[in-house]
């Protein structure tokens, strides 16, 4: 089998804090194969940014990270801010979710590719503009040549996204993160950049690690997901099986809170009721439980393990749940009907 293109093993990730050590990801370990697509879902605060900035050496001084991730077997974690700078652009690539933040006001279009072309490689001003052509036609760019002389406040949201995305492609990196590339625009819009999004992994053949809330974007792009809570992995499986037979009950919350596009569907949408730990300082046990339908006294007392679901298949399916089993047989959409009443007796119990 060849060398996965990442590796992540243990990651975690922590914050020192007034109120104690802030467990932001904990135990994070996957692979990803080159062009092989990963969705990182959940709520805010679930630990899907800080896990891809840790992927690319962005954190701040003060986080604590442990584990290993390597990017064709070089070792991230701990390395020096040198080697990083060196790394980013070429091996590993980010595309953030406001493109206004990515790219500077002051410059054009074209200075900031042809400047990002030339920062990992000998090249001609004359031959990275060649290339910054190139990258922005591929983005879906109308009329490359005239774009690069536009300054970023002269294009639209979706169109410095593909800038944006155009940049990251520049040196052709083996691994790219996109933070929820797709949140601030209309549905019209998502689809072009997404359409972008996909022509740059063809042409630079990378693994991409998508976070996202979008479970829309997910299905449509994403080869595996991973499902956060808590800082940590709760579910993990191919699409497929994780849409159509998930094996923890925070999944099925997020399942069915999607819109139905069904003529004959008149059914509110689940909701999920309270809200995500801080994860300061867990006493233990699942974190999800005051907020699950189906706790037991288990669930408050020992955190679940991340263990295999049977699959017809046999795909490797993981779900960190005292009842996976017996979640995976119940239909998506029915766990969370009565979730005001779930609620309600969550804060009567101080939850």
């Amino acid at each position: 089998m060849a060398q996965p293109v990442v590796s992540v093993k243990g990651l975690e990730v922590s914050f020192a804090t007034e109120g104690g050590m802030l467990n932001a990801v904990r135990g994070l370990t996957f692979e990803l194969a080159e062009q092989e697509v990963l969705g990182i879902v959940g709520e805010s605060g679930s630990g899907k940014s800080v896990t891809a900035l840790a992927l690319i050496g962005l954190l701040p001084k003060t986080a604590v990270v442990k584990g290993s991730v390597e990017i064709d077997g070089e070792e991230i974690v701990g390395r020096a801010e040198k080697d990083m700078y060196k790394m980013r652009g070429s091996k590993i690539a980010m595309i953030f979710q406001d493109p206004m933040t990515s790219l500077n006001p002051v410059y054009t279009i074209g200075w900031q590719i042809i400047e990002a072309v030339r920062s990992h490689g000998k090249v001609s001003k004359d031959e990275a503009k060649v290339r910054a052509i190139e990258l922005l036609r591929l983005s879906g760019i109308p009329r490359p040549e005239a774009a690069l002389d536009s300054y970023p406040h002269e294009f639209s949201g979706g169109m410095r996204q593909r800038v944006v995305i155009a940049i990251a492609m520049a040196n052709s990196p083996r691994v790219m993160l996109a933070d929820e590339p797709t949140t601030a625009l209309d549905v019209t819009v998502q689809a072009q950049v997404l359409l972008s999004l996909q022509s740059a992994l063809e042409k630079t053949k990378a693994a991409l690690v998508l976070v996202t809330h979008d479970l829309g974007v997910v299905a449509g792009m994403a080869n595996r997901v991973i499902v956060m809570y808590a800082g940590r992995v709760v579910e993990f499986a191919n699409v497929d099986e994780l849409f159509y037979r998930p094996s923890m009950p925070y999944t099925h919350g997020l399942l069915g809170a999607i819109p139905s596009h069904a003529e004959d569907s008149d059914e509110r949408l689940s909701q999920i009721p309270g809200a995500p730990p801080t994860m300061l300082n867990h006493a233990g046990g699942c974190p999800f439980a005051p907020r699950c339908p189906l706790a037991q006294d288990v669930c408050r007392s020992t955190e679940p393990a991340l263990e295999p679901v049977a699959t017809a298949d046999g795909s490797v399916h993981l779900s960190a749940c005292h009842f996976r089993d017996e979640v995976s047989s119940m239909p998506v959409a029915s766990m969370f009907k009565g979730a005001e009443q779930i609620l309600e007796g969550a804060e009567d119990s101080g939850h």
